[in-house]
């Protein structure tokens, strides 16, 4: 197909048409900016979106990620304060702020702030004992969060975090605090263990002492029981003694023999359940005895009532009726 000269030059036109919108719209993608430069200074930033540009006049910059970055530190050796040497493994966490001051503040942010960061561990590890820098591994993060968020600000970047990932000592410091830890769990162990025994010696003395009052309480108890039922046994065999005495002053031939059968079994009773008693020799005038024991009872019943022969049955000292001792 022919084309005349016209056609070419629309065709070229529209071309150059399409060609001027393609290089003034720009679309930034979210998490980024774009800085504009105007022949060859900085005009304005393009935030996420579509932006406008002037064709042939401006152009991009620089593409800036905004989103929340982490920085790997490299391992460094460090001297702290009291002359020990560790290696020190950290990360950082930025975020650029402002685009235009990340990229015409600062030549490489990435590099300047690596090297801030190392330097400022090093001054921070210096300034502390390799026992502090161990246990106390928060106030630093914070010292130097503190220290490098001042001095990224001018670039535009806020330091959000710094992580001390590893703190190595070296390998004899490193052995000699095994051995400190060590010694220092087997001293709690024998001062656990030692507590432990003493806390038992105690618990088993207040538990002699306890059971050795309420053996006490319990003999005291028994005591004062045994006393009372003398005293009240003394108390029944006056009154008993008494009435009997009566009777007999009142001419009760029966009362006194009453009181001197007693008397006589309660010898025989003690000669035969004497210990070293094998025989005993009964003499004859026991056996005038069975009459008068045998009215024992009766004469019980009269003086003293049912009570007293019930009383004197159980006590041993009157026998059922119709038995007698031969």
């Amino acid at each position: 197909m022919d084309l005349s000269g016209f056609n070419i030059a629309v065709i070229v036109v529209v071309a150059l048409v399409i060609l001027t919108i393609a290089r003034g719209v720009r679309t930034v993608p979210q998490g980024f900016n774009y800085t504009v430069e105007r022949f060859g200074r900085y005009s304005r930033t393009l935030s996420a979106g579509l932006g406008l540009i002037v064709p042939y006049i401006d152009r991009i910059g620089h593409k800036v990620n905004v989103m929340e970055q982490v920085l790997d530190i490299p391992s460094q050796e460090a001297i702290t304060k009291d002359n020990a040497g560790v290696r020190i493994d950290a990360a950082a966490f930025y975020q650029v702020l402002d685009a235009a001051k990340a990229c015409y503040e600062v030549s490489s942010l990435n590099d300047a702030l690596m090297v801030l960061t190392m330097t400022n561990i090093r001054t921070v590890v210096g300034s502390m004992d390799l026992d502090q820098l161990l246990s106390h591994r928060d106030e630093i993060n914070e010292r130097l969060l503190r220290v490098m968020d001042a001095a990224a600000s001018p670039w535009g970047v806020k330091v959000t975090r710094i992580e001390i990932r590893d703190i190595l000592p070296p390998a004899d410091i490193a052995g000699a605090m095994n051995r400190q830890m060590k010694a220092e769990r087997e001293k709690r162990a024998a001062i656990l263990e030692a507590e432990g025994l003493r806390q038992a010696e105690i618990l088993k003395a207040e538990g002699q002492k306890q059971s050795q009052i309420l053996a006490a309480e319990g003999r005291k108890e028994s005591a004062l029981r045994d006393a009372e039922a003398r005293e009240r046994l003394a108390q029944a065999e006056a009154a008993a003694t008494a009435m009997v005495s009566e009777a007999i002053g009142k001419g009760d031939i029966q009362a006194a023999n009453f009181l001197i059968a007693e008397r006589y079994t309660d010898a025989l009773k003690a000669i035969a359940t004497g210990p070293n008693s094998k025989v005993v020799i009964v003499p004859i005038e026991a056996a005038s005895l069975a009459g008068t024991v045998g009215g024992i009872a009766q004469l019980t019943k009269a003086v003293f009532g049912e009570d007293a022969v019930a009383a004197r049955r159980n006590s041993g000292s009157v026998p059922p009726a119709g038995r007698a001792n031969s």
